[in-house]
């Protein structure tokens, strides 16, 4: 609660009949009646959390008695339009809202200015009448000096009645005040400690008691206690807060006088029965007592949820005192008291008293230092009502256990303690454990620097896009060591169902929380680990919703802080978690998803990062695994750039582990048979190896040492592996991984014959090379597609067939002006690897390349490819995935690379060793020059290339068709 409620000059006023609201209670009501719902609708749903009301006692005239003075009806004028006012009285009634006749009450002066925690409105059927529950929280008493109405319900013009903070610290310096408060803590604390005793509780309630100022707590005892109406309106009335503070005492003092006086009953009684019949007496009791209402409204271990929640007091800062009012009117019902005090004492009677083991007791003691939200803490101990209502047996209380245990187990507030971040340290484990990727390594130090600075500031979510095999999952983990947390990785590939991430309800048969609440509970148990989404572009969509969709909330940090799993079903805070994305490809991912990542492209590594990767990281790691080191396996550096060069043709390295870990096994073999040695005869002690006998028979130099006699096998085996090991050479490369896959020829080969270009394409997995055919043949000018192609490349190649076609005179394709190229003859395009599907623009300048090398018979210069989306004018547009095309081409050999002219700044991202190797040349169109002769008109320009700089003169230069054709004799053509 706060300390001071600022209250304006009137209230509007919904009375309570015969029943008093004090500062401090909870109330929940139903407002039915037009009066009440306008109110309701007017002051609290249209105001929301800023509406207050006053709660006014009001008395029925049957009643005969008078507890302080009441207000009497008269007739006037308010400054508000249609409003009546009604003066102060003695004895005079006014009439109340009432369905068919007229009720006289008496009005009450002083009431309760009270907020709503909580509204809800209903509609009710079929008379369509509207309703509103109301959860009403007392703030502060008022005095009413006016009353009047205003439409359909009552207003009236107050004035603060209860004291102010300089009269309350005036009073607490009083010798009398301090006393009484010593007589009220101590009656409430001996009223708790009988608690505390049938509980087996430790004793804290006296420190906690004294947290809660004295005059609050004695409204919040006398709210949760069944007393007259009449008893009620004298505490309402107590203004001064001495007089508040002895009529509690006294109301305190007489219900632990009740809980006496019901010990000494239940104990006579138990002592005049017999065994048997005390037996079948107590069964029959405790199944009463059980299914009384009243012992609904208390939970076993009642004392520790008293001190939970006036533990939970100074957290709530303005939220009201809803924890301490709660469990404190479940607590102090005479009755209800009475009825657990004998269920407890019949199960200890029985012999059926297991608390001390009893697994719902466990789970209560787990939930209560769990360090659940105060709102989360309420719902759970409801949950935990419900389910010791509930037999083992009934169908809903396994789900009901395992829905508590999993509210007892998630991490709402432990968190590992994060290390002082050190940047080099950090540079230092990113350089170890990732070869290159300077871009990358720098910006994860850039985020850890800000971590630094500002440990609470909210990071951007870094989503790792490139193709498989760069180190994209391992760029996480290095993070979080980083970091000095937890690291759990959560795959989304093929994830199509929304509930793997929000959980199912409850409702459903077999259902569970999502994945991150799981992985939070079971997997890291803390709430600030580093989470890998792992291949967030593989998400799918069905009728079962869409998990892209669902992520929108896990990775907005204005969201995530209430993350609402449906299993769960209330907010869990996600804000702690530092979330890291990967995935091989942009496009599938959601533009709304998208744009709360920052995206990092890790592109392919050139030949010469990966023989670092392999030296340094790779071959370590595989002689781990498989049990060898340097003694056992040797693969020299020239071998591991065949096995670059011959066997893999990828963006990562993962190809090139496989075939690391082939060459491995196959030494892990020869290194398994030496160790059978062979028997020894009696005159001649022969050492037997495949090892050495293939040596022997290759004509190798064999390394022999002399052994002595009386050495065990296992140090001869030793000695042998020491001095011989298994060397790699190109032989048992062919022998082990087959012969090369790849091989530089292979261009050449399939750029033999006219029609034929070589084209730079993006795919998921990094750049490749893709070749272009075009033949010609009889028919009647069709143009004929295949490859598996989409509608984009399909538009790309009539396009470029039209393009030809307008320029056939001035490429010299025709004899004559106006000649139809394609007179009495079809076209076929084929695109080879036809099982890959194929789209996009970027094969624009590769279609009419091959088209304009058909016609003209000219064939094309196997050492360039290229890449760009032309147009119906011959323009070069510029495409996507530079950096990963021009990587392709070095690794597939290519020496010359054209490229739009505005994708020359894409050239910055490209190592300059791989440009130093490729000569690059950019295109703005396709024009004609002189007589057959065609350029692409090429701007050079300067262009800064990683740590060097490569110049190119700032001049318009025509290249021709000799430039890219090869001749009969397949040599350059000179110009």
């Amino acid at each position: 609660m706060a300390e001071s409620v600022e209250l304006p000059h009137r209230l509007a006023i919904l009375p309570f009949r015969n029943k008093v609201l004090l500062p401090g209670a909870i109330i929940r009501i139903r407002c039915t009646s037009p009066s009440s719902v306008k109110l309701v609708e007017q002051e609290l749903w249209q105001r929301e959390e800023k509406g207050l009301i006053g709660i006014l006692p009001v008395r029925d005239a049957t009643e005969t008695t008078s507890v302080g003075p009441t207000l009497s009806p008269g007739v006037g004028t308010d400054s508000g339009e249609g409003s009546s006012k009604i003066h102060l009285g003695t004895s005079d009634s006014h009439k109340f809202d009432g369905k068919n006749q007229q009720e006289f009450i008496h009005w009450h002066t002083r009431g309760v200015a009270a907020r709503a925690l909580h509204l809800s409105r209903g509609v009710e059927k079929p008379s369509g009448r509207v309703t509103y529950m109301v959860v009403l929280e007392g703030l502060c008493r008022f005095s009413v000096q006016e009353l009047s109405t205003r439409g359909t319900y009552y207003t009236a013009r107050i004035a603060p009645a209860d004291m102010t903070k300089a009269e309350m610290e005036q009073v607490e310096h009083d010798p009398d005040f301090i006393v009484l408060s010593r007589q009220f803590k101590a009656t409430a604390m001996e009223l708790i400690s009988l608690l505390e005793q049938k509980q087996k509780t430790g004793a804290r309630t006296k420190v906690l008691l004294e947290t809660v100022p004295v005059h609050k707590l004695a409204d919040i005892f006398v709210a949760s206690f069944e007393i007259s109406f009449e008893e009620q309106l004298s505490m309402l009335d107590s203004v001064d807060v001495k007089v508040r503070i002895s009529k509690a005492t006294e109301l305190v003092d007489r219900h632990l006088q009740s809980i006496r006086v019901a010990e000494k009953i239940t104990q006579k009684v138990e002592g005049q029965l017999s065994k048997t019949q005390k037996e079948f007496f107590l069964r029959q009791q405790y199944v009463k007592l059980r299914q009384s209402p009243s012992v609904s409204l208390i939970e076993s271990s009642t004392v520790v949820r008293v001190i939970s929640a006036l533990s939970h007091y100074r957290s709530f800062n303005g939220c009201g005192i809803l924890p301490i009012y709660s469990y404190l009117n479940g607590i102090f019902h005479a009755y209800s008291l009475t009825s657990i005090f004998q269920m407890r004492a019949i199960k200890e009677e029985l012999g059926d008293n297991d608390d001390d083991e009893d697994d719902v007791t466990a789970l209560e003691r787990k939930m209560e230092s769990a360090g659940m939200p105060p709102d989360i803490w309420k719902h759970a101990q409801r949950e935990l009502r419900r389910l010791k209502k509930m037999q083992p047996q009934q169908p809903g209380y396994s789900s009901s256990r395992v829905y508590l245990e999993l509210l007892a187990d998630l991490p709402w507030q432990k968190a590992s303690e994060e290390l002082e971040l050190d940047l080099r340290a950090a540079r230092d484990r990113l350089d170890s454990d990732h070869y290159g990727l300077v871009k990358v390594k720098q910006r994860i130090i850039e985020y850890l620097a800000v971590r630094k600075l500002k440990p609470e500031a909210r990071g951007p979510v870094l989503c790792f896009v490139g193709p498989p095999g760069v180190g994209k999952t391992s760029l996480a983990s290095s993070i979080a060591a980083a970091l000095g947390r937890k690291f759990i990785r959560i795959s989304l590939g093929g994830v199509k169902d929304e509930a793997d991430i929000r959980g199912h309800r409850r409702t459903y048969i077999g259902s569970m929380p999502g994945r991150l609440i799981d992985g939070l509970k079971v997997r890291v148990a803390i709430c600030n680990p580093v989470m890998l989404l792992d291949e967030i572009d593989k998400t799918g969509s069905d009728v079962r919703g869409d998990p892209a969709s669902a992520l929108l909330e896990v990775l907005d940090p204005e969201q995530n802080k209430t993350f609402n799993d449906h299993y769960l079903n209330v907010p869990f805070d996600l804000s702690k978690v530092v979330f890291v994305a990967t995935a091989n490809r942009v496009q599938p991912i959601p533009p709304a998803l998208l744009d709360r990542m920052e995206v990092i492209e890790l592109p392919g590594y050139t030949p010469e990062e990966k023989l670092r990767i392999a030296m340094r990281h790779l071959i370590p790691r595989v002689l781990d695994q498989h049990g060898l080191n340097a003694e056992y396996l040797q693969i020299p550096e020239a071998m591991v750039k065949l096995v670059i060069q011959r066997y893999t043709r990828e963006a990562g390295v993962r190809n090139l582990e496989r075939n690391l870990a082939s060459l491995a096994r196959a030494a892990a073999v020869r290194v398994a048979e030496q160790e059978h040695s062979l028997p020894l005869t009696k005159d001649v002690h022969h050492i037997g190896s495949p090892l050495l006998e293939s040596r022997l028979a290759d004509g190798g130099e064999v390394e022999m040492e002399v052994i002595p006699m009386g050495v065990s096998n296992h140090e001869i085996s030793s000695a042998f592996r020491v001095t011989s090991p298994f060397v790699v050479d190109e032989a048992t490369l062919e022998k082990v991984l087959g012969p090369p896959r790849y091989d530089d020829k292979e261009t050449a080969e399939r750029v033999s014959t006219p029609g034929v270009s070589v084209g730079l394409v993006w795919t998921a997995f990094g750049g490749e090379v893709q070749f272009v055919e075009a033949t010609a043949m009889v028919g009647k000018g069709d143009l004929h597609l295949t490859g598996q192609l989409g509608d984009v490349i399909k538009e790309s190649a009539q396009i470029a067939l039209t393009w030809v076609r307008s320029r056939a005179a001035e490429l010299k394709l025709t004899s004559t002006e106006g000649m139809n190229l394609l007179e009495g003859r079809d076209v076929h395009i084929h695109f080879p690897a036809g099982a890959v599907p194929k789209d996009g623009p970027s094969a624009g300048v590769t279609l009419v390349t091959s088209l304009v090398s058909l016609f003209s018979q000219r064939k094309v210069r196997a050492d360039t490819a290229m890449t760009g989306e032309m147009t119906l004018r011959g323009l070069v547009l510029p495409v996507g995935g530079i950096k990963d095309k021009v990587l392709a081409a070095h690794r597939y050999g290519i020496k010359r690379v054209i490229l739009p002219e505005r994708n020359l700044k894409d050239l910055v991202e490209v190592p300059s060793a791989v440009l130093g190797n490729l000569e690059v040349m950019f295109l703005v169109l396709y024009y004609l020059l002189s007589g057959w002769k065609t350029c692409w008109n090429t701007l050079l320009k300067g262009v800064a290339l990683g740590d060097s700089t490569q110049s190119y003169d700032m001049t318009l230069t025509g290249i021709t068709l000799s430039d890219f054709w090869w001749g009969s004799t397949c040599v350059h053509l000179p110009t």
